[in-house]
């Protein structure tokens, strides 16, 4: 039965995270609370999109709190409902104290403390001002004192992450922190169906399910025309009909299209438009939810600040060319990430081997074959004190919002090696390994985040990231072993840059026979030399242009190297049966003996 109020109406239905507050508080668990992450959104409540700051201090505690007051750095302490008498002329302690006085003396206040980093910041005491001390110490007081709690007052300080947080209130057993998280599926979809009333079930859940990792004031801006727009909607409505004259439904099209592109400028509207010309589409749905993907591109890498780029592979694994044991591998997981199937999904992949053996590549068309959407993530180090953390949150937040997605961290000993932070980071390094391997972990990503870490010195990556529960499946790659493989290699390559030119098979193989030791960077140089010597002379056949580049062309020369990275890759696999025959057969001791004497030879230690 839905609850009402004292006029006898339907309560608005509130976000779970607010339900968890509720209980927690109705439980005598807290009564004061940290609500950090999705801070700064807006939600849908009763029909209409409010603020953080107006849904807790209006409808959330309009009938049980007669009194709200607002604590800020900016304007001290200011009374949003009810009367309290306030030192005014004193400082913001002096407030504060006025602020207990009443407290003390009366039964139901709400405070509310936003931007509260600002009034009691996460920094080491050295690094903090005697004012900052105080009100951080008056906080916490306030939190344990049972007479303030038991007068039916709560507190709600508001921060974008915890790490920016005075860590001591942190830490008190009687603050409570509640995360606000991004918009889930269920939110987006009554979102969606409040702004758009007349799209059907199946479209409004289409819409949702692309829509995922953006806020809900994203959400509404994209979907909904803006009157302050950079054009109006009538101009955009028009310059897109221009610009779609010709296909289906033009005019629909330019109708649904102009309220997406709300607060665009002719030009960025161009770029987005025209695209679709060359991919055609009976589907009008189908375009308006391609046009909402590169909004929510756009809106999402500008939320992320440049931490993250998103990844669109070009082709899938049919493109790769030898390794099929690897690509068999790959496969399987594909499968089950396609069917949902979480059981059998990895939390994470680690590829190893050599520089040139292929790993991006692959990689990325392994997540072509998913049908993943995937991000890059980004050097978030800054030199700056808590913003790497507090990059860190953001990115995080984002990705677990925009599930199922695969994030990659290409050259991961760099970002997460065991000695690539630099000296003197006060512990950063630390911490951000430590959060990373947290999130990494949780079970509730499974199926959902598939972290996929790409390095040839995995000896250089903290020891823990990279156990089962983390990176549950290693995967070696190495150059290809024989002639047909990298025949196959070759053929791959010519296929991506000239699909029409037929490539011989028996010649091919013959040719790649002396190129033992080529890595797939190598054949893919090599078979582009060749490419380029047939458009230069097109009377050459294939065959005779790949000869005259295998003449010409100078592979890197770093076998010690090489064969380094080679062993830590046999080294770290998670499968004898994805290793080469030559390397199937060594035992345990056979490959650290081996991997102690190519770190001598490479590294000279």
């Amino acid at each position: 039965m839905p609850e009402l109020n004292a006029a006898g109406a339907r309560k608005p239905e509130l976000p779970s995270w607010a339900h968890e507050l509720r209980e927690k508080y109705l439980a005598g668990e807290a009564s004061t609370f940290v609500l950090y992450r999705n801070v700064f959104d807006s939600f849908l409540i009763g029909g209409q999109f409010v603020d953080l700051k107006a849904f807790l201090t209006g409808s959330f505690v309009q009938e049980t709190k007669p009194t709200v007051v607002e604590v800020s750095a900016e304007f001290g302490v200011q009374c949003l409902k009810g009367l309290v008498e306030l030192d005014q002329a004193g400082d913001l302690m002096a407030q504060l104290h006025s602020l207990e006085r009443h407290l003390r003396q009366n039964h139901g206040t709400a405070v509310f403390v936003p931007y509260a980093d600002a009034l009691m910041p996460g920094e080491e005491a050295g690094f903090v001002s005697s004012e900052d001390r105080k009100v951080g110490n008056l906080f916490h007081r306030w939190s344990l004192d049972r007479q303030l709690n038991t007068s039916d007052n709560i507190t709600f300080i508001v921060v974008e992450t915890l790490g920016a947080l005075n860590q001591s209130l942190l830490n008190n057993p009687k603050v409570a922190a509640i995360e606000v998280p991004m918009p889930d599926d269920a939110a987006r979809v009554q979102i969606v169906r409040h702004l758009a009333p007349k799209l059907g079930d199946a479209q409004v859940r289409r819409y949702a399910e692309r829509l995922a990792g953006l806020r809900a004031v994203q959400i509404e801006s994209l979907m909904r025309a803006s009157g302050n727009s950079a054009m109006g909607e009538a101009d955009r409505e028009a310059l897109i009909l221009q610009l779609l004259a010709g296909q289906p439904d033009a005019a629909e099209r330019a109708k649904r299209f102009a309220g997406i592109t709300a607060g665009m400028t002719a030009d960025e509207i161009v770029k987005l438009v025209e695209p679709t010309r060359s991919v055609p589409s009976t589907d009008l749905d189908e375009d308006v939810l391609r046009l909402i993907h590169a909004r929510k591109r756009e809106l999402i890498e500008k939320e992320c600040a440049g931490l993250i780029e998103f990844v669109e592979p070009k082709h899938g694994l049919s493109a790769v060319g030898g390794c099929a044991h690897i690509t068999g591998e790959l496969m399987e997981i594909a499968r089950s990430l396609r069917e949902g199937d979480s059981k059998l999904t990895p939390m994470g992949l680690l590829a190893v081997g050599p520089m040139g053996a292929g790993k991006t590549f692959v990689i990325k068309a392994f997540l072509k074959e998913a049908g993943l959407s995937a991000v890059a993530l980004k050097n978030f180090r800054s030199k700056w004190v808590g913003s790497t953390e507090k990059n860190l949150e953001r990115v995080l937040a984002t990705v677990k919002a925009m599930g199922p997605i695969a994030v990659l961290i290409d050259e991961g000993d760099r970002s997460f090696g065991n000695s690539g932070g630099e000296g003197g980071d006060e512990g950063t390094s630390s911490r951000v390994i430590a959060r990373l391997k947290e999130f990494m972990s949780d079970t509730e990503n499974r199926g959902q985040v598939l972290f996929v870490m790409l390095t040839n010195r995995p000896d250089k990556l903290d020891t823990d990231i990279k156990r089962p529960g983390r990176m549950d499946r290693k995967i070696p790659f190495f150059y290809a072993e024989t002639a047909a493989d990298r025949a196959a290699v070759v053929r791959a390559v010519v296929r991506r840059y000239d699909a029409n030119l037929a490539c011989d098979e028996a010649g091919t193989t013959a040719l790649c026979d002396s190129l033992a030791g080529y890595s797939n960077a190598d054949l893919e140089a090599l078979t582009l030399l060749g490419l380029e010597f047939r458009e230069r002379e097109p009377s050459l056949s294939l065959l005779e242009a790949l000869q005259r580049a295998k003449d010409d062309f100078m592979p890197p020369q770093e076998r010690d190297m090489i064969h380094f990275m080679e062993l830590l890759a046999v080294s770290e696999t998670s499968r004898r049966s994805l290793l080469p025959a030559r390397f199937q057969g060594l035992t345990l001791d056979d490959i650290q003996a081996q991997l102690r004497t190519a770190r001598q030879r490479a590294l000279g230690r």
